[in-house]
């Protein structure tokens, strides 16, 4: 019915191509300044939050274990939207003043690391013990093994869950215009509630989205190759 009225009627169309026309720049402005690098920003924080919760979950201390634990289990258990809205809105709260786009990335990569902690603790866990055995009897310490040997080849194992995480990550980015960070999903809703166009708007949003997201899958196909050509 929707399409049907705006097929019919000349005007209409016209005016959509008009309001898409101008939308596009302030759309690509909010990916480029805010969604692309809250995701990237986030990722990389969270990666390393990931590598130290795993093995934290390994290692053979019993309170690392516990708190990596509760951890992962604490925010694979919450939605990620209600986590962003307790770190927005609690911690004003305790007087605790943090901007919308801080607060966004403390939530997306305290996310980012409970998910990508389990990715990378089975790709630690995937490399045989007598790697492990070799390493010690060559006299390394658990860090030169770690550093040299384990993850090095856990990275490979990694590389294609970790890459659909961070596809994930850069749609899960929408989310943060509900704490009042303006990125690209925020802009369309900034600009609907001006010309009340929302469907073209969030279609226009989605489209780009999609762009980026299909960019980075090829890039990680390229990654992929690129990976097992080395190895073999």
């Amino acid at each position: 019915m929707y399409l049907t009225n705006i097929l019919t009627d000349p005007e209409r169309i016209d005016r959509l191509i008009s309001i898409a026309k101008s939308s596009l720049l302030p759309l690509l402005e909010g990916a480029i300044s805010y969604t692309i690098p809250l995701a990237l920003i986030s990722f990389v924080i969270g990666l390393t939050l990931a590598v130290l919760t795993a093995l934290a979950r390994i290692s053979t201390i019993r309170v690392l274990q516990i708190i990596a634990r509760v951890y992962v289990s604490a925010i694979r258990g919450t939605p990620l939207l209600v986590q962003l809205f307790l770190i927005f809105y609690l911690l004003p709260a305790l007087n605790i003043i943090i901007d919308p786009f801080p607060s966004a990335v403390i939530g997306f990569s305290l996310n980012v690391g409970a998910y990508a902690s389990e990715v990378i603790r089975a790709a630690i866990l995937s490399i045989p013990k007598g790697q492990w055995e070799a390493g010690y009897s060559m006299g390394m310490s658990y860090q030169q093994l770690l550093k040299r040997i384990i993850l090095p080849q856990a990275s490979r194992v990694s590389i294609p869950p970790l890459s659909n995480t961070f596809i994930s990550l850069v749609k899960d980015t929408s989310l943060a215009s509900m704490i009042l960070v303006t990125e690209m999903f925020r802009r369309a809703q900034e600009i609907a509630a001006t010309n009340y166009e929302f469907i073209l708007l969030y279609s226009m949003a989605a489209l780009i989205y999609w762009v980026i997201c299909f960019v980075l899958s090829v890039l990680q196909g390229f990654m992929e190759k690129r990976l097992n050509r080395y190895v073999s």
